[in-house]
């Protein structure tokens, strides 16, 4: 017999959302696996702490988190989360779109330590400033390389401290 917990859709986490944070508007995130909804960043941590603290889900672990760009003509930038709930056998995708100009986002740092690494990735990739983060800086690149090389509009630099740099 399936656990109660296996059963349960972004459907109805999005409703039991809309309960907790009304006027908040959220969405469904379409063939997506695992499943997902969009959230607004403004009320991210909240969210976040709700997911990690709810009984009935618990996603107690942050597995991954990754940037995306949607380029200048979109003009958003994405992050996106993969939580997963260890004692109810459980994934979910959450997804924050942000301007791309100034693209910001709060850290989850104080809820899974495991954001700390994981953001400053998506930081140096994407360029992509999680506010209260306790040490955002650069762990891929160089501290002193110009730009984010997973922007769509990365342009290569020629030359790094006097090399040239090939692709």
């Amino acid at each position: 017999m399936k656990k109660y917990w296996q059963q349960v859709k972004a459907e109805e986490i999005k409703i039991w959302l809309e309960k907790e944070f009304s006027g908040a508007e959220f969405g469904l995130v379409e063939n997506a696996s695992p499943q997902g909804l969009v959230v607004p960043s403004d009320q991210l941590i909240a969210i976040m702490q709700w997911l990690h603290s709810d009984s009935r889900l618990y996603f107690d672990m942050l597995s991954c988190i990754t940037g995306l760009d949607n380029g200048p003509e979109v003009n958003t930038m994405e992050v996106i989360y993969n939580l997963y709930s260890i004692p109810h056998d459980f994934h979910l995708m959450v997804k924050v779109i942000l301007d791309r100009e100034k693209p910001a986002v709060s850290t989850l740092t104080n809820i899974w330590k495991t954001a700390d690494w994981q953001e400053r990735e998506v930081y140096d990739m994407y360029g992509i400033d999680f506010k209260g983060h306790p040490d955002l800086r650069r762990i891929l690149m160089p501290a002193d390389w110009e730009g984010y090389p997973l922007r769509k509009d990365y342009q290569e630099q020629t030359y790094y401290r006097g090399m040239k740099v090939k692709y």
